[in-house]
C-alpha cells in the first residue's frame, strides 16, 4: 500500500445522522484501500457526531472535525478546512446523503496511472430517490473513455460539461491553490471548478462514461432547496455567475458564446449586475442584450 497514491476524501456533514452511515458503509466497501477522509461537521444538531463516532473510532483513516462556531456556516467553508489538512495526492469531495460504487476509487486511480497527464478525472452520477436499492450495482469491468483538453471551461460555465462537486477527482495542488468562495452557499463548485480551469488553460481531464456517484435527491438538499426557490440558494447563484463572468473578463477569457451564456442568465435571474460586468466591458454586446427578451419570448412561445 506504500506506493499506492493516497487520495483525501473530504466530506461535509450537518444534521445527516439517519444518512451519514449509508455513505460511510459504501466507502468502507471500496476497493482501493489507501485513502484518508476528513470528515467536518457544521456543528449538528442532531447526533451525527454518535453515528459517525461509531465508526470512525474503529478505522485510523477518518479523521472527525468539529468545525468551530467562529468559522462561517456551509459547504465552502468547511470543504476549505478539509482541503488544508489533507494529505493526499488526489483529493475528491463527497456528500453525506449520498452512495457510492465500490470501484470509484480504484478506477479513478488507475486512469490516473494509466495517464499520467491529465489534472482530473470526471464520473458520471445517477439519482435516486428514498432508499438506494444495493443490488443495482454491478461489477465493472470495461468502460470508454474521453479525454478533456479543448474548451474545457467553456464547456462547463455552459452546462455541456457539468462537473457536479462530487463527480470529480483532482490532483490536490489544484485545490490547494484554488479554495472554495466562503461567500458562496450554492454554485460554489461551478464557480471553484470554472476558476480552476480559467486558471489552468493547459489542463487535462478525462471523462469516465459510467455512473460511479448515486446523489440523492430530496428537498433538504442544497439543489432541492434551490428548485424550492430558496432565496439564500438564489442569491448565491446569481453571485456565483457574477463572480465568474467578472474572472473570464479578468482574465480575458470572455468568447461569444459565453457572453451570450451569461446576458441570457442575466435576464432569467433578473440579475442587472451581471449585465453591467459584462456591458462594461463588451458593448458589442449590448445590442445583444437589448433584443433577447423579446428572442426569449418567442422561443418561450414556440416551445
Amino acid at each position: 500500500m506504500d506506493n499506492q497514491p493516497l487520495i483525501t476524501i473530504i466530506l461535509t456533514t450537518y444534521n445527516r445522522a439517519h444518512l451519514i452511515d449509508q455513505m460511510l458503509d459504501s466507502l468502507l466497501l471500496q476497493s482501493y484501500k489507501n485513502w484518508e477522509c476528513i470528515i467536518i461537521d457544521d456543528n449538528s444538531k442532531d447526533d451525527t457526531s454518535k453515528v459517525v463516532s461509531k465508526i470512525t473510532d474503529k478505522d485510523h483513516r477518518f479523521q472527525f472535525i468539529i468545525k468551530s462556531e467562529e468559522i462561517k456556516q456551509g459547504l465552502p467553508a468547511s470543504r476549505n478546512i478539509g482541503i488544508k489538512k489533507a494529505e493526499g495526492d488526489f483529493l475528491v469531495f463527497f456528500d453525506d446523503d449520498d452512495i457510492l460504487h465500490p470501484q470509484l476509487l480504484e478506477i479513478c486511480i488507475n486512469e490516473f496511472i494509466k495517464n499520467k497527464n491529465i489534472d482530473f478525472v470526471h464520473y458520471q452520477k445517477k439519482s435516486f430517490q428514498n432508499e438506494f436499492c444495493h443490488e443495482s450495482i454491478e461489477f465493472i469491468d470495461d468502460y470508454s473513455c474521453e479525454t478533456l483538453n479543448e474548451n474545457v471551461y467553456e464547456n462547463v460555465i455552459i452546462g455541456k460539461l457539468p462537473l457536479a462537486s462530487c463527480t470529480v477527482m483532482w490532483k490536490i495542488n489544484l485545490l490547494q491553490n484554488n479554495l472554495f468562495n466562503e461567500n458562496l452557499m450554492y454554485a460554489e463548485e461551478w464557480e471553484c471548478y470554472s476558476r480552476i480551469l480559467i486558471s489552468n488553460l493547459n489542463i487535462r481531464g478525462l471523462n469516465v462514461k459510467i455512473p460511479l456517484y448515486f446523489n440523492r435527491k430530496h428537498i433538504e438538499s442544497n439543489t432541492g432547496e434551490f428548485w424550492s426557490n430558496n432565496p439564500i440558494r438564489l442569491e448565491s447563484y446569481k453571485l456565483a455567475h457574477q463572480l465568474t463572468c467578472e474572472f473570464l473578463l479578468i482574465h480575458k477569457k470572455m468568447s461569444t458564446q459565453l457572453a451570450h451564456y451569461f446576458i441570457q442568465k442575466a435576464y432569467q435571474l433578473k440579475s442587472k449586475k451581471i449585465t453591467k460586468v459584462l456591458l462594461s466591458k463588451y458593448l458589442k454586446y449590448k445590442f445583444y442584450s437589448l433584443f433577447f427578451p423579446i428572442k426569449y419570448k418567442f422561443y418561450k412561445l414556440q416551445k
